[in-house]
C-alpha cells in the first residue's frame, strides 16, 4: 500500500510539473493564447549639424549636411563623412605612378605600354620617369596628379562631427491586426521635438540622437572611429501586446558597432569610398577634385512582433497541455518498471498473468451442428 502511494505521489508531481510548464511557460511567459504577427517597417533619416575647418590647402571652410552626407538619401542607412583625402585639380594626362614594388623602374624595359595592374591608377605608357629626386616609376596615362593615400589625416578632418544629430523617423505596421504606429509618439509635440536629445533615462522616446551619445552607448570612441570610419547599428525594437492599451506599444533603442573595430585583425579596417566632383576651367579643360571619404555609416535595423488574443492558438495549446498530462502516467510507468529498485514488485502488481488451459476432450470450440 505504501509503495502504491509513492507511485501515485510521483504521478501527481509529474502532472503538476507539466501543468506548471503549460501555464507558466506556454501561456504566461510565451503568451500562447495570442496570435503573433511580424513587423513591416519604413525608415527615413535626417542629419543636422555644421562645422568649420581651416587648412592650408582649402583655407577656412564651412561644412554642412550637403557636404558630408553622401549620398543624400539611402534605404534605412545614412553615411556621414568624418575624414578625407582630397586630390585637387586632377586632369587627364601623363604622370608618374605611385612607387611600389611593381611600378618602380630603372629603365624603359621595366615598363610595358598598355599594362594595367590590379592597383594601378592608370594605363602605363612604357616610359620610365622621375617620381622624385631619387625614385623613378613607370609613367601612366590617368587623372593626374594621382592620389596619394599613404597617410590618413590625424585627427579626423571633421572631428567636430560628434556633435551632429540624427533624426530617425520610423513607421511600423502589423498587417494581421491592421495596427500602425510611428516612433514619434502622439505625446511628442513640435516644441519638444526641437529641443530634445535621446537619453535612455530622461528622454527614452526622443527620436533625435547625438552622434557622441550613440558612440558612448555602444562603448566606442568617436575620435578613433572617425579617422578610418566604421559601421554602427541603431536598433529599434517593437514588442507589442495588443491586448493592452496601444499607448504601451513603444520603441526601445539600442546601439552597437557592426564592423570589426580592431585594426590588427582585419586587412581593410574602417569604411571608405571615393567620389569626384567634376568641373571645367576657363579654357574648357575638364578637371575634377577626387575625394577619398572616410566616415561612419549608421544602419537602422527595426525588428519586433505583436500578439493579440485568438481562440485558435489558445485551444491548440490547451489541447497540447492536456495531451502532455496523459504522458505523466506513461512516464511514471517507465520509471517504476525499469529504473527503481523495487521494479519487480511493481511489475507484479501492474500486470496479472493468466495461464492458458486447454479445453479437454474436444479441441473444437462452440456447438456442434
Amino acid at each position: 500500500m505504501i509503495r502504491s502511494r509513492k507511485v501515485g505521489l510521483m504521478n501527481r508531481l509529474v502532472q503538476l510539473g507539466i501543468l506548471a510548464y503549460v501555464v507558466g511557460w506556454v501561456f504566461v511567459w510565451e503568451k500562447g493564447y495570442q496570435e503573433v504577427d511580424s513587423i513591416v517597417s519604413s525608415v527615413t533619416i535626417k542629419v543636422k549639424g555644421v562645422t568649420m575647418t581651416n587648412t592650408s590647402t582649402l583655407g577656412p571652410r564651412v561644412w554642412d549636411v550637403a557636404d558630408y552626407v553622401i549620398p543624400p538619401q539611402e534605404e534605412n542607412t545614412v553615411f556621414i563623412m568624418t575624414n578625407m583625402i582630397m586630390t585637387l585639380n586632377q586632369t587627364q594626362g601623363s604622370c608618374p605612378e605611385l612607387p611600389d614594388k611593381t611600378t618602380v623602374c630603372k629603365a624603359e624595359e621595366d615598363c610595358h605600354a598598355g599594362y594595367v595592374g590590379t592597383h594601378s591608377n592608370g594605363v602605363q605608357t612604357g616610359n620610365c620617369v622621375k617620381y622624385n629626386g631619387s625614385i623613378k616609376t613607370c609613367e601612366i596615362y590617368a587623372w593626374c596628379p594621382v592620389e596619394d593615400d599613404t597617410n590618413i589625416p590625424r585627427p579626423a578632418f571633421l572631428k567636430d562631427a560628434e556633435n551632429f544629430t540624427i533624426l530617425v523617423k520610423n513607421n511600423i505596421w502589423y498587417p494581421k491586426f491592421d495596427f500602425a504606429k510611428r516612433n514619434i509618439l502622439p505625446s511628442i509635440n513640435s516644441t519638444y521635438l526641437k529641443r530634445c536629445i535621446y537619453d535612455p533615462q530622461t528622454d527614452p522616446f526622443c527620436p533625435i540622437f547625438r552622434i557622441q551619445k550613440i558612440m558612448e552607448a555602444a562603448g566606442q570612441n568617436f575620435q578613433e572611429m572617425a579617422m578610418e570610419g566604421g559601421v554602427m547599428g541603431l536598433q529599434i525594437k517593437w514588442n507589442c501586446d495588443l491586448d493592452k492599451a496601444a499607448s504601451l506599444c513603444v520603441p526601445k533603442y539600442s546601439f552597437r558597432r557592426l564592423d570589426n573595430k580592431d585594426s590588427r585583425y582585419t586587412v581593410s579596417p574602417g569604411y571608405n569610398f571615393r567620389f569626384a566632383k567634376y568641373y571645367r576651367d576657363t579654357s574648357g579643360l575638364e578637371a575634377r577634385t577626387l575625394i577619398k571619404a572616410y566616415g561612419i555609416r549608421f544602419d537602422v535595423m527595426v525588428f519586433g512582433k505583436a500578439g493579440k488574443f485568438d481562440i485558435i492558438p489558445t485551444m491548440i495549446n490547451i489541447g497540447s497541455g492536456l495531451a502532455l498530462l496523459g504522458v505523466a502516467t506513461v512516464l511514471c510507468d517507465i520509471i517504476v518498471l525499469y529504473f527503481m529498485k523495487r521494479r519487480h514488485f511493481y511489475r507484479e502488481k501492474k500486470y496479472k498473468y493468466v495461464e492458458d488451459y486447454e479445453l479437454g476432450g474436444n479441441p473444437t470450440y462452440g456447438t456442434q451442428p
